[in-house]
């Protein structure tokens, strides 16, 4: 055999051997694809072609729901014990690389946070009362005004019953002692008149008058016996009249008596409920304020603070204010007697001497200084004599609201001396702290003094909230 053939028939037969090994290149292969391993699950991207089509640069592909494979108890071996992975079709991420996770439509941003392995922000919910303090400040505000304005009606009104049941409550003792004087005297009368008929019984003869005089030894003795029967009978119709009055004026006054104390009962019941109303409004204040956050606290406080102080400059600068004119001797001492009482608490319904409500402090400096003024803010200002704001004067009172319910003592300076709500203290504060109403006098015929100097104020007696949010509403007990 040639060496060329030899060569061609060795070729042939390894050509034949590489044939026999390879397998068939066309055909589907019948056996089935063996099932990736666990660690192959979690190295490779669970993506498909058709997922990175058109992805632009710089993105990380979002898996389909076709290439995400079904869940199995082994997909959370790595998760941390305790926590459940939260997960839609549309979000599930690539394990290798985390991607930053844009707020998916439909999704709460807590929910989007979550995919992203960050902490929600407390603050980042829609509708809680942080993410809405900043714009709610004038509602709630408002809000708190108006819970307040509603406590001070109650207030006053429970005051001024107050007033009432005390004088009703004199005038059922005084009619009482009427009618135990009125008694005493009828059981007097009923004594004398007793006395009279016993006497006048025993003293009855048959005989007419006539026929005594006949038969008399001595007739003038007759006479003069004749002059004392008469006499005694004048007596006797005299006890009988007083007698009558004393039993009818008792009647009117037994009758007074149970109607004044009918009053009573019935002002007592007021009262009750209107301390019950009272304490109501205190505890919606104290739930009202409780649900506050310091932040909101303090941006109610601070837009209040802001609008008092806009509203003095505005009094100062249209010059209704007038300038500062000396007081009376006795509004010299009402003066002195509130700047006494800085930093005492306020309380509702007390006047002292160590807690105060608005009226019960202006009712104290004006009695210490020697006037009997009402009891309520809404009798000062219906009573007493009003003066403008322009030529208010120290001592004289400033009430606050269209219906009355807050009164300051006036010292001077544009300044007040106020007891300002529930879980504030007794302090110096603008006059336009309180929307303004007017101005009255207690001593309108008092004579100005010629040298008057405002006693020094203490230390911090305009410090504090003249609102009372940044301490504890106390309830009444």
């Amino acid at each position: 055999m040639s060496g060329r053939l030899l060569r061609a028939v060795c070729a042939t037969a390894v050509l034949a051997a590489v044939a026999a090994r390879a397998p068939a290149a066309t055909g589907p292969d019948p056996r089935p694809a063996p099932e990736p391993s666990e660690a192959s699950a979690k190295a490779l991207p669970r993506t498909t072609p058709d997922a990175t089509t058109g992805a632009s640069p710089g993105t990380t592909p979002r898996a389909t729901p076709d290439a995400t494979p079904d869940a199995t108890p082994d997909a959370t071996a790595g998760a941390t014990p305790g926590t459940t992975a939260r997960t839609t079709p549309d979000a599930a991420e690539d394990p290798v690389t985390a991607p930053s996770v844009t707020p998916t439509p439909g999704l709460t941003v807590d929910a989007s946070e979550a995919l992203a392995g960050r902490t929600p922000s407390a603050t980042a919910t829609p509708g809680t009362p942080e993410a809405a303090a900043p714009n709610a400040a004038p509602a709630l505000l408002t809000e708190l005004r108006t819970l307040y304005r509603r406590m001070e009606q109650a207030t006053e009104k429970y005051n001024a019953t107050d007033e009432k049941l005390a004088s009703r409550t004199a005038a059922t003792r005084k009619a009482n002692d009427a009618l135990t004087r009125a008694r005493r005297t009828l059981g007097t009368g009923r004594a004398d008149a007793g006395r009279l008929a016993r006497e006048q019984y025993r003293g009855r003869s048959d005989f007419s008058a006539y026929l005594r005089l006949l038969l008399a030894d001595e007739p003038s003795g007759l006479f003069d016996q004749s002059h004392v029967i008469a006499r005694a009978a004048a007596g006797r119709a005299a006890a009988v009249d007083r007698l009558t009055k004393a039993e009818k004026r008792a009647g009117v006054l037994a009758a007074a008596a149970r109607e004044a104390l009918a009053e009573q009962r019935a002002l007592a019941a007021e009262q009750r409920r209107q301390r019950d109303t009272v304490r109501t409004a205190l505890d919606a204040v104290e739930a009202r304020l409780a649900g506050l956050t310091p932040a909101q606290l303090g941006a109610v406080s601070a837009l209040e603070d802001e609008q008092v102080d806009a509203a003095q400059q505005d009094l100062v600068a249209s010059g209704a204010l007038g300038s500062t004119r000396p007081p009376t001797r006795q509004g010299a001492e009402a003066v002195a007697y509130a700047i006494g009482q800085i930093g005492k608490e306020y309380e509702w319904g007390a006047e002292g001497p160590d807690t105060f409500d608005c009226s019960g402090l202006t009712m104290r400096a004006w009695e210490h200084a020697g006037l009997t003024v009402p009891r309520t803010s809404q009798e000062q200002w219906a009573e007493l004599p009003r003066v403008p704001v322009s030529s208010l004067r120290p001592g004289d009172l400033v009430v606050y609201y269209p219906e009355a319910t807050h009164v300051a003592l006036y010292i001077g300076d544009g300044l007040v001396v106020q007891a300002p709500r529930p879980g504030a203290v007794v302090k110096v504060s603008p006059l336009a702290s309180n929307p303004l109403l007017g101005a009255v006098r207690p001593d309108p015929e008092g004579v100005p003094l010629d040298v008057y100097t405002r006693p020094e104020l203490p230390e911090g007696a305009s410090d504090g909230s003249d609102t009372g949010y940044d301490a504890p509403v106390e309830g009444a007990e």
